[in-house]
């Protein structure tokens, strides 16, 4: 995983500031056809992350997480072990820009 961090911060009604990290993440192996979309959406509002998953023309999915670093972290983590029917061959993931737009987790066809 690339090691450029790029975050930012997001201050609560509260006054308590969050960190936003971010990270675009391909998921190869058997990926597709299996209910991965949707056991990583389940998984991701689990954490509270916001972002997206799809499915990719060459049987990957690509998938977006932005959260909290740890969240972000066990999202991977969980991605690396697979949705219940999957078979994960490889993870590959990249620090990317976040965006304080996104506000929830959706499935993209």
């Amino acid at each position: 995983m690339e090691k450029s961090y790029r975050f930012i911060i997001k201050r609560q009604e509260t006054g308590k500031v969050n960190l936003l990290y971010a990270v675009e993440v391909t998921i190869t192996g058997r990926v597709q056809g299996v209910c991965f979309r949707h056991e990583t959406q389940l998984e991701a509002q689990k954490k509270g992350l916001s972002g997206h998953v799809r499915n990719m023309p060459d049987g990957s999915v690509q998938a977006l997480f932005q959260g909290n670093q740890e969240d972000v972290q066990d999202m991977l983590a969980w991605c690396r072990k697979g949705a219940t029917f999957s078979e994960v061959k490889d993870v590959s993931a990249r620090t990317v820009s976040a965006d304080p737009v996104l506000t929830h987790f959706e499935i993209h066809f």
